[in-house]
């Protein structure tokens, strides 16, 4: 089957502009089709405290207000989206900026208020996602660039973990191309010590994961990228890494073993 990599951008490397810019020409250089996704970075949040709309996190995932809803939307479709797909043109991958209403991409449903209203959050399934507008947006070799803003087919917008959508996209597509998922940010890898950049976990299975999680050792924001990735491979992906943005080319090309892979 033919090669597809899905990749996933987030962390501190959407906000700074010297490191989104070294990582879509690094993108550029890929030999493979590949879908980008992206989260918000700290644009949302800073915008939001800018207005005084309060913010809260729980586990590491977004409770969003009405409020918050409307700032994710023009960030995260928005300048971001449009802001990457700009950078991408300039090395001529030719790219379309997509949210998951625009050609009814991604279908969500609003989750369930109980034990936590999420507010404005919408959860997906594999059968959520318009695989046959990816294909032919493949086929047309063109380059999707999907952000975390998702709709539930009734005229509501709802925000969605973008490692979620990463994980979900890879799956659907697991059945028609090889596909590897990657989750890039500005750690080199899972780390044994989130302090110690050095301390990189070079393979982790689920059960090195579930004992990690029970010392507290891997926790908050990196636990559901990791179920995440686990799920993904029990979905058919062939391979799952986290890596640092800037090892993008080296380690899809397997050039060097820089990152974690999921195992």
């Amino acid at each position: 089957m033919k090669k597809l990599n899905i990749i996933k951008v987030g962390g501190n490397i959407i906000d700074d502009e010297l490191k989104l810019a070294q990582f879509t020409k690094n993108l550029s250089l890929l030999e493979e089709p590949f879908i980008l996704i992206h989260g918000g970075g700290k644009l949302a949040t800073d915008l939001a405290e800018k207005l005084n709309i309060p913010q809260q996190l729980v586990d590491g995932r977004r409770i969003t207000s009405a409020d918050t809803l409307k700032i994710a939307t023009m960030t995260y479709a928005g300048f971001i989206n449009k802001n990457i797909v700009a950078q991408l043109q300039q090395y001529n991958v030719n790219s379309i900026g997509l949210s998951g209403a625009d050609g009814n991409l991604i279908l969500s449903k609003q989750r369930d208020k109980h034990p936590i209203d999420f507010g404005y959050v919408g959860d997906i399934t594999k059968e959520s996602i318009n695989i046959t507008l990816l294909k032919n947006l493949i086929d047309l070799q063109l380059t999707p660039i999907i952000c975390a803003i998702t709709h539930d087919k009734k005229g509501q917008l709802l925000n969605t973990n973008a490692d979620e959508i990463a994980n979900t996209v890879a799956c659907s597509l697991s059945e028609s191309f090889d596909v590897e998922l990657i989750y890039c940010f500005e750690k080199n890898g899972v780390l044994l010590n989130p302090e110690d950049d050095n301390s990189v976990i070079e393979q982790l299975n689920e059960v090195a994961f579930l004992s990690l999680k029970e010392k507290g050792i891997i926790n908050k924001g990196m636990l559901p990228k990791l179920e995440n990735c686990f799920n993904a491979l029990k979905e058919g992906v062939t391979q799952v890494g986290i890596i640092n943005a800037s090892n993008i080319v080296n380690f899809i090309t397997k050039s060097t073993s820089n990152g974690t892979q999921i195992k």
